[in-house]
């Protein structure tokens, strides 16, 4: 018995002082997807405009960027926005202490003063003025004439390496 009580001493002994088994890391999970809306990437620039008055909102990534004319600029941090089915929705604060939301639907747009027709019509509250208007990104609608639908260009296909 005494023999039988050494023999599983030294095991216990010999368990605790080996190296233990680490268990195998988790792979990181996969980065959510970049919000989309009418294929147009929420993360990329985008600007959102209206007229009667002619008014802008520039969503850079980090900040929201207002301005119009004969309207003081007011600027807001830019947070991600809350995805609702076909809608989008940024609020924040301006530096002014003004609320600022910016909602953008997946429905076609035109601001009734070019042929262009934008992705995503737009609803901008600012101090407790709604204005209605159009969206797409910087790049697209730096890219389109003054007709046609406002998109992005596909990318150049990459020659083989």
């Amino acid at each position: 018995m005494r023999a039988f009580a050494t023999t599983a001493l030294a095991a216990l002994i010999l368990t605790a002082c080996s190296p233990s088994a680490e268990a195998p890391e988790a792979p990181d999970a996969a980065p959510a997807p970049a919000p989309v809306l009418a294929g147009v990437d929420l993360t990329q620039p985008l600007r959102v405009g209206g007229n009667e008055p002619f008014w802008a909102v520039e969503l850079t990534g980090s900040e929201m960027v207002y301005s119009g004319v004969d309207r003081p600029e007011q600027r807001a941090p830019q947070g991600e926005p809350v995805m609702q089915g076909t809608m989008a929705t940024w609020e924040s604060t301006t530096g002014a202490g003004n609320p600022l939301q910016v909602v953008l639907t997946a429905t076609d747009c035109s601001d009734g003063m070019t042929s262009r027709t934008y992705p995503l019509t737009a609803m901008v509250t600012i101090g407790g003025e709604t204005l209605m208007g159009c969206a797409a990104t910087v790049s697209a609608t730096m890219s389109t004439g003054e007709s046609g639908r406002v998109v992005d260009a596909p990318a150049a296909p990459q020659p083989p390496a």
